[in-house]
Formats: structure tokens, C-alpha cells, sequence
């Protein structure tokens, strides 16, 4: 692959293990986060080839609940197109039908966003193609219509006996599958029902231990809003944590950040837009994004503010070439065209760079993924974008990791090699080959 450069920028700055690390960590409970939890394993997950088979194999493990949370779910998908490799069917709706069938204790709840009919059309995403996989009044589906109106559910979770835990931006639907290589024409890169779809890069984190029953306990808070029924927390379940997915980090702690609009006697939670602002504010060396859309004033304003700086970091941020569907695109792609203009105009010492990456035969890459890097410090993987939307319109939930809450250097050596690895991805080289470039530049 290749990157195109909506501009062409300055090449990144070097990394400074001493002096490009914040002094103080950013996360604050109450603030921009909503818990700070430990996990003894957490692992990034780059483009759902990886997710769909990790939660296949974490879901064979369950023995009580599993919670699905997200913004739209498609039961035809195949979890493994390139070939089954774990126990069970491989599609979606076959394989809980299964696991409900096989293990007599097992619960399954499935809450999806309340899709308008303009969204679902053509997805299969309607709830009469959903409602068909539901065999067991151990299966449990419910549409989320409580929302104000125009707002999205849009936080993507699954949790499995409150053990293991995904939660990033990687939706469990057609059109989600592929893997780091992007490759032109992949034949296992199709619909269900067989047609070709286009190269998509995205990103979702898998926790464990107190982090993993923190999500559990949001999930459940969720369904309980949507409808009135409560769940109890699962009993205590060893889910082995899948043996093909590399933990990136162990033993680490790591904030939960939400958005929630205001709805009827909920108040709203803007931690989400609060750690965007603190993150960029306290950024001394670098800051990457990347973001399906970026039309935030606030955020615009606040990289802006930092680019003035004769000292500021320098960002860069990496999306897809246009926004998915006529409809976003008429809605996003204007208001990204202007923020970033301003932006460029303001970038006075040509510290700010945008992309958008591209396969070996320039086939634009779509980016769904949202992640942030700050100095090599703070990694953020979540379902929010750099848009009003995520920031208190829409419901959303990001995990957080800031190295400062104790972290040893170690952990900092790993975020600057995830974000080397995320560069190296979309340039089409080696993360080493990629590092030492930026060592020598």
C-alpha cells in the first residue's frame, strides 16, 4: 500500500523518550473518563480478519452471557471467509444458534441500534432478516430506539462472561472483513451474498480482568435503558483468552470514556469531547489521528490553537479519501473540505499533514478505524470520530490508555510501536523499516 497525501506536510518529528512523554497522566475519572480499570491482558486488533475470528473463539468459551452492543449486526456474516479454523459454524446467527444449543447455561443478548429504514435498506440489517436467527428463548434481540431523534447508538461492544471484552470501532456486519495487507481483488473480501466489497482498515481493542467486567457492567446498564429489563452479572467463568491474539500490553490500567446525549432524565456525558481537548492540549511532540470523518469545530479549534505554537507537536491525521454512502458523503464530506482548510491556513509552521491510504493498485482504502497516539504516550480505540456527532449527539465508548498512570517506559516503547505499525500498514512497509526512517528524518 501507499499513502496520498491530501497535503503534503513536514516528515514527523523524532522521538524523545526523555522529554516527549507528558509529565502527568491525562485520564481523570469524572472528567474524560468514566472508570479507570486494570487489565491483565489488552490487546489492539487491527482490521476485523483478526476481530471476527478472536470473538469466535472467545464466544466458544462462554458458559453464561454474551453481550452484543453495537450500532448494526449481520447474522449471514462469515466469521473466518478464509477458512474455518475454530470449532462450530462459521456464519454469525448459525454459530450463536449453535453455542445456545450446545451449552444449556449460555444466554445470548444482542442490542442494535433502532436503524432508520434509509440505513438499513440493503444491509440485511433489517429486523426481519435479524429476528430469523433467534431459535432459543436464550437468544435475546431488542432494537435501541432510545435516542433523541437523528441520534445513533454507535458504540460497538461484546462481552463475554464478563471475562474477555471487545470494544473499539468495528462493526459486526457485511462489508467489515479484511485484513492489514488490503489486498486488490481479495476473494474473501465479498457480501454475503457474494459481491465484491471495497478494502477497509479498522481497529477494536480486546481487554480482560477488571476492564473486561467494567465493559460488562456498561453493557448491561445499556440494555436496562433500552428495555427495562435487568440483568445479573454473570458468575465468575476463566474464559481462555484466544490463543492466536499477542497481548500488546500486560497488566495495565486504562480509562472508559462515553458519549451520551441528553434524553429525556438522562443527563448527557461528554467525557469523550473532554479528552479529545485535554489530549491535544497536552501533546508536546506529536499526535496521530485516525477518524472516518473529521468535522469537529471544537477540534479544529484546538489543533489549530496548537499548530500556532512557534514549539506545538506536530499531527497527522489519516482518513478515508470520501465518507461511506451518498448521504454521509453529502453531509461530512463538505464540512470536512472546510475544517480542513482552515486548519491548513492556520498551520503557520507546516507541522499538520493529512492522508488517505491506498492499495497496490491505488484503490482508495476506506478508514473506519478511530485511534489516537499522543507522544507515544496515550493510545485511544474506540467508536468515536472527530465529528459533532461523537462528541454529544450520539452514544459512544472509547478505551483509553495513558502511560503516565504508572506506566514504565516499556509501555511507551509499545505505543510508539503501534504507531509505527499503524503508519507501516498504511505506507506498505515493515514497521521496522518505517522506524528507521523516522529515526534518520
Amino acid at each position: 500500500m501507499a499513502a496520498r497525501g491530501a497535503r503534503a506536510g513536514a516528515g514527523l518529528a523524532t522521538r524523545n523518550a526523555t522529554t516527549g512523554i507528558n509529565v502527568s497522566p491525562i485520564l481523570q475519572t469524572g472528567r474524560n473518563c468514566w472508570r479507570i480499570e486494570r487489565a491483565d491482558r489488552l490487546a489492539l486488533i487491527i482490521d476485523a480478519a483478526d476481530y471476527f475470528r478472536a470473538v469466535k473463539q472467545a464466544m466458544v468459551e462462554a458458559r453464561h452471557t454474551i453481550m452484543m452492543i453495537g450500532w448494526d449486526f449481520d447474522m449471514r456474516i462469515s466469521l473466518e471467509p478464509q477458512g474455518a479454523t475454530i470449532e462450530g459454524p462459521n456464519r454469525l446467527g448459525e454459530f450463536l444458534n449453535w453455542l445456545t444449543e450446545r451449552t444449556p447455561t449460555l444466554n445470548t443478548y444482542v442490542l442494535q441500534w433502532d436503524l432508520s429504514t434509509i440505513e438499513a435498506l440493503g444491509r440485511g440489517a433489517l429486523p426481519i432478516f435479524i429476528t430469523d436467527w433467534v431459535t432459543s428463548d436464550r437468544q435475546h434481540f431488542r432494537l435501541d430506539g432510545v435516542h433523541p431523534m437523528g441520534a445513533a447508538h454507535h458504540a460497538k461492544i461484546v462481552v463475554i462472561d464478563d471475562a474477555i471484552a471487545f470494544c473499539g470501532g468495528i462493526d459486526m456486519t457485511a462489508d467489515r472483513w479484511d485484513t492489514p495487507a488490503h489486498a486488490d481483488d481479495d476473494p474473501c473480501r465479498v457480501t454475503p451474498s457474494g459481491n465484491p466489497t471495497k478494502p477497509w482498515h479498522d481497529a477494536t481493542l480486546a481487554v480482560d480482568g477488571d476492564l473486561a467486567r467494567a465493559l460488562g457492567e456498561l453493557a448491561r446498564r445499556r440494555w436496562v435503558l433500552a428495555t427495562e429489563e435487568v440483568l445479573t452479572p454473570p458468575p465468575a467463568n476463566a474464559v481462555n483468552w484466544p490463543a492466536h491474539l499477542e497481548p500488546t500490553f500486560r497488566d495495565v490500567e486504562a480509562g472508559i470514556a462515553r458519549t451520551f446525549p441528553t434524553h429525556e432524565d438522562r443527563e448527557e456525558v461528554r467525557e469523550i469531547e473532554a479528552f479529545y481537548l485535554d489530549a491535544i492540549a497536552a501533546a508536546r511532540q506529536t499526535i496521530y489521528f485516525e477518524s472516518q470523518y473529521f468535522a469537529s469545530r471544537a477540534i479544529a479549534d484546538a489543533i489549530a490553537r496548537r499548530l500556532a505554537e512557534p514549539e506545538g507537536p506536530e499531527i497527522v491525521l489519516v482518513m478515508p479519501e470520501h465518507a461511506e454512502g451518498w448521504l454521509r458523503r453529502k453531509a461530512m464530506d463538505g464540512a470536512r473540505q472546510k475544517m480542513l482548510h482552515e486548519v491548513w491556513q492556520r498551520d503557520v509552521h507546516g507541522r499538520f499533514a493529512a492522508y488517505y491510504p491506498v492499495t497496490a493498485k491505488g484503490v482508495a482504502i476506506y478508514v473506519h478505524a478511530k485511534v489516537t497516539v499522543i507522544d507515544d504516550g496515550v493510545l485511544r480505540v474506540g467508536s468515536s470520530n472527530l465529528n459533532n456527532r461523537s462528541l454529544g449527539f450520539d452514544s459512544e465508548c472509547d478505551i483509553v490508555l495513558d502511560t503516565e498512570l504508572g506506566g514504565s517506559q516499556a509501555e511507551r516503547d509499545t505505543v510508539h510501536a503501534v504507531r509505527s505499525a499503524l503508519l507501516g500498514e498504511h505506507l506498505g512497509v515493515d514497521p521496522a523499516t518505517f522506524k528507521e526512517a523516522l529515526a534518520e528524518t
